[in-house]
């Protein structure tokens, strides 16, 4: 008796080997594909804009009469004349190079990956923050699972912050009230 229960609690662990899903590493890499998995997000957004707009606009008008009348003449000549030239030119310049965690959200019925994720760094009292949301195809994960963040569909990438350096960027009290006004 005594030695049943003691091959009986020897086999116990046997059992515990195997378990179904669990030998993947050894023959495949570890990729996000279940909800709660996580994967790195190498973000390299780079976009440059420039729009100029110039206008040029010249009016003349003259009018010229005159009047004879035996001993009588007269004559008048009137000139209008207008211009306008205008100048307008933006430049808009954007890079945004980082890396981030983030966790799959859901997964869809065709296979692709709902993904989310906020990386918070506070460094000398200026708080930066960048969130992500996309789709994503599980065969855009590289074998280090990893994606890069121009392979996400409908990417979602915000990017702020706060701080000393972010409010002395910003313009001041008075400009704001001023161009709330339409005066500045």
């Amino acid at each position: 008796m005594i030695a049943a229960i003691l091959a009986a609690t020897l086999l116990l662990p046997a059992d515990d080997l195997y378990r179904r899903g669990r030998w993947n590493a050894l023959a495949t890499d570890q990729r996000a594909g279940e909800i709660g998995d996580a994967l790195t997000v190498i973000v390299f957004q780079s976009a440059e804009a420039s729009n100029t707009q110039q206008t040029t606009t010249r009016k003349a008008t003259d009018l010229d009469a005159s009047i004879d009348a035996g001993s009588l003449r007269e004559g008048g000549r009137a000139t209008i004349g207008g211009g306008f030239t205008g100048r307008g030119d933006a430049r808009r310049s954007e890079r945004l190079v980082t890396r981030l965690s983030v966790t799959v959200s859901d997964v869809l019925p065709n296979g692709d990956l709902i993904v989310t994720g906020t990386q918070r760094m506070q460094v000398n009292g200026e708080r930066t923050e960048v969130r992500l949301r996309g789709r994503i195809r599980p065969i855009d994960i590289t074998p280090d699972n990893a994606i890069f963040s121009s392979r996400i569909a409908d990417a979602e990438i915000d990017y702020g912050g706060r701080g000393f350096v972010s409010r002395g960027a910003g313009p001041g009290l008075l400009n704001r009230l001023f161009s709330l006004l339409g005066l500045g």
